[in-house]
């Protein structure tokens, strides 16, 4: 049964440069300060220049970015892992920067996929409002999807200015979250093997 019109979610429409400039000049206003003054007149504008890079990851489609594959492998079939992927994300709950590196490997079934292209996806899903564990499944998630491997392997190591700038101001705490599908899950061998590339050896 479809849903009448009146319950069928309605996207609001994108407010303009001009208005999100307008929405910095308030912010600047609330926190006591004159958005006119010299050294602020020109913020609004750099302040939404840098939302367009922070959140440039709604504009990328990771399915897209993973869609040209190589099939020619000569039956390559062992682990492919790109580490140390830096990432610059931003909390969905306070809006204050997420920065850490991601770990991205799969074992191929036919097809293999550019390497950058693994960093393009955790660069698509990092630039965008986030938490660490939804960024981690998806990364994990879409890899599985487009390449179909015999599994996917994502650890993600972040810190979170929302917790080492407010809030209970504990600096030097480090986050980890992993998603691991197929062979990683279900061979301990396998799974044991992509953690000591990654140098966490004693995890499980």
């Amino acid at each position: 049964m479809k849903p009448a019109a009146s319950e069928v979610p309605v996207t609001p429409a994108r407010p303009s440069r001009t208005d999100a400039e307008k929405a910095v000049e308030t912010l600047i206003r609330w926190a006591g300060d004159d958005p006119g003054r010299e050294g602020l007149k020109d913020t609004p504008e750099r302040v939404v220049r840098s939302y367009e890079e922070f959140f440039a990851g709604y504009a990328l489609d990771p399915v897209e970015i993973l869609s040209r594959t190589f099939e020619e492998t000569d039956g390559y079939d062992e682990i492919v892992l790109l580490k140390d992927i830096d990432f610059e994300s931003h909390c969905e709950h306070h809006m204050v920067p997420i920065i850490g590196r991601a770990h991205v490997a799969y074992l191929p079934k036919r097809r293999v996929v550019g390497i950058s292209k693994l960093a393009r996806v955790v660069e698509a899903y990092a630039k965008r409002l986030q938490i660490q564990e939804k960024m981690t499944a998806q990364i994990a998630n879409t890899i599985q999807e487009v390449l179909e491997p015999r599994g996917v392997a994502v650890v993600v190591e972040a810190e979170h200015q929302c917790m080492t700038t407010r809030g209970v101001h504990k600096s030097g705490v480090g986050m980890v979250t992993s998603r691991m599908l197929g062979a990683f899950r279900n061979n301990p061998d396998t799974r044991r093997e992509f953690l000591s590339l990654v140098g966490r050896p004693g995890s499980h």
